[in-house]
C-alpha cells in the first residue's frame, strides 16, 4: 500500500515538473498565449495544492507579458492611422478579452497564502469601436471592389464581406452584397467528351460522365455545366479526351491439376504377431484408422477479357483559348471468372478447388458493357482531378 501510495506521488510530481517545463518554455519563448493555456488547464482541478504554486507565478507572468504586449501593438497600430490595421486592432482587443475571461473562472487563486491578483479590464466599448471601424472600412472596400470586372477581385470581396457578417452580423447591406459577389465569382466550366478513339462510347457513360449531381463535388467558387443554352457564358472548359480504347479478345485458359491426400478410409483391427485381435485394458478389441492415398484430376478454366480507356483531361480559358492545365488519365476493366471440374475422389481436393467446383462457366460481358464499366473508375479519377484544380 505505502509502495503504492510512494508510486502515485511521484508519478503527481514528474506530471506537475512537466507542466511547469511547458509553460516555462512557452514564456520563455514569447508564446504567451500558450503558455497561459497550459497553466490554465493544469489548474482547472485542485488549484490550491502546494504543487501548483509555481504555475501560478509562472500564469501571473505569461498573462501580464501578453496584455502589455497587446497594449502596446494597439497603442501603434493606432498611431499609424492607417484603415488597414482596424481588424488586427479589433481581433487585438478581443484577444485581451478572451485571455482575462479565461483566468477569471479561477480566480482566487493563492501562493504560500497571498491571492495573486490580475488586472482586468472592461473592454466592451473597445471592441464595439473597433468592430464598428473595421465593419465600416471593410464594407467600403467591399463595394469598391464589386465595381470590378475581376472575379479575383469579387472573390476578395466576398472574404472582407464574410468577415463582417461574422463579426457584425446584418451589418447594412452585407448579406445581399455576398449574395451578389458569390453569384459574380463563380467561375462557369463547360465540360465536354471527345471520343478520338475508333470505339463507340456507350450513351450511358457519357450520362454518367456528365452528371455531376452525382459527384458529390462542394466547391463553393466553381460550378460545372454539361449543357449549353444561349444565355449561358463560360469561364472554363473541361475537356475529357479519350484518345483510346483496348479490348482484349475473350480468352479461355485450361488447366488439370493432379491432387493426392492421405485420407482416413475406415478403420481395421489391430492384430498382434499371431493374427489375434488385440485387446485394451477393458477387454474391448482396439481398432485403429486405415488411410489411402485419395487421388482426383482436377480441370481448372479461366474465362479472361479486359478493356483499358486512354485519354486525358484538359482545362482551357474561355476567354483567350489557352491551356491551363492537363492530366493524363487511364481506366481499366477486367472481366475474370475461374471455375473448374474433376475426376475421381473428391477427399483429394483442397478447399480452393472445392469452391471453384461449385461455379461455373458465364457469358462474357459485350465490348459495351466493357467499355461502361472502365468508366465507372474513370468518373473517380475525374473527381479527383476536379478536386485538384482551382479556377
Amino acid at each position: 500500500m505505502i509502495r503504492r501510495l510512494l508510486l502515485a506521488l511521484l508519478t503527481i510530481s514528474i506530471l506537475s515538473c512537466s507542466t511547469r517545463r511547458q509553460v516555462e518554455k512557452a514564456l520563455n519563448s514569447g508564446n504567451y498565449n500558450q503558455a497561459i493555456a497550459n497553466a490554465v488547464d493544469k489548474l482547472r482541478t485542485n488549484k490550491d495544492a502546494r504543487r501548483k504554486a509555481d504555475i501560478i507565478v509562472l500564469l501571473k507572468d505569461a498573462y501580464d507579458k501578453a496584455n502589455a504586449r497587446d497594449i502596446d501593438a494597439i497603442s501603434g497600430l493606432k498611431a499609424s492611422n492607417n484603415p488597414e490595421y482596424y481588424k488586427r486592432i479589433y481581433e487585438t482587443y478581443v484577444a485581451l478579452d478572451l485571455r482575462q475571461e479565461s483566468i477569471k473562472p479561477l480566480l482566487p487563486l493563492y501562493v504560500d497564502e497571498k491571492e495573486v491578483r490580475f488586472k482586468f479590464k472592461n473592454y466592451d466599448h473597445n471592441i464595439i469601436v473597433a468592430k464598428e471601424n473595421v465593419s465600416d472600412f471593410l464594407y467600403e472596400k467591399a463595394i469598391a471592389l464589386l465595381e470590378l470586372d475581376d472575379k479575383v477581385a469579387i472573390r476578395e470581396a466576398h472574404s472582407d464581406l464574410s468577415y463582417i457578417e461574422r463579426v457584425n452580423p446584418n451589418y447594412e447591406q452585407t448579406r445581399a452584397l455576398m449574395a451578389e459577389a458569390h453569384e459574380r465569382g463563380i467561375a462557369h466550366v463547360i465540360v465536354t467528351i471527345e471520343n478520338n478513339t475508333e470505339q463507340v462510347i456507350p450513351r450511358r457513360l457519357e450520362d454518367a460522365l456528365l452528371d455531376f449531381n452525382t459527384y458529390g463535388l462542394d466547391q463553393f467558387w466553381t460550378a460545372y455545366h454539361s449543357e449549353i443554352s444561349p444565355q449561358d457564358s463560360f469561364d472554363y472548359a473541361m475537356q475529357l479526351q479519350l484518345q483510346q480504347i483496348n479490348l482484349s479478345p475473350e480468352q479461355v485458359k485450361e488447366r488439370e491439376i493432379l491432387r493426392e491426400r492421405r485420407v482416413k478410409d475406415g478403420w481395421e483391427y489391430q492384430l498382434d504377431r499371431n493374427g489375434n485381435v488385440m485387446k485394451d485394458s477393458l477387454g474391448n478389441d482396439i481398432k485403429i484408422d486405415k488411410f489411402i492415398e485419395a487421388r482426383a484430376r482436377v480441370f481448372e478454366v479461366q474465362q479472361f477479357k479486359s478493356s483499358q480507356i486512354l485519354g486525358q483531361v484538359v482545362f482551357l480559358d474561355v476567354n483567350n483559348n489557352a491551356l491551363i492545365k492537363q492530366f493524363p488519365i487511364e481506366s481499366g476493366f477486367i472481366f475474370e471468372n475461374i471455375y473448374a471440374t474433376f475426376r475421381g475422389d473428391d477427399r483429394a481436393l483442397n478447399d480452393e478447388d472445392v469452391v471453384l467446383t461449385q461455379g461455373g462457366p458465364v457469358p462474357f460481358p459485350p465490348n459495351e458493357q466493357m467499355i461502361f464499366d472502365s468508366g465507372e473508375d474513370l468518373k473517380q479519377q475525374l473527381k479527383s482531378i476536379i478536386l485538384q484544380v482551382r479556377l
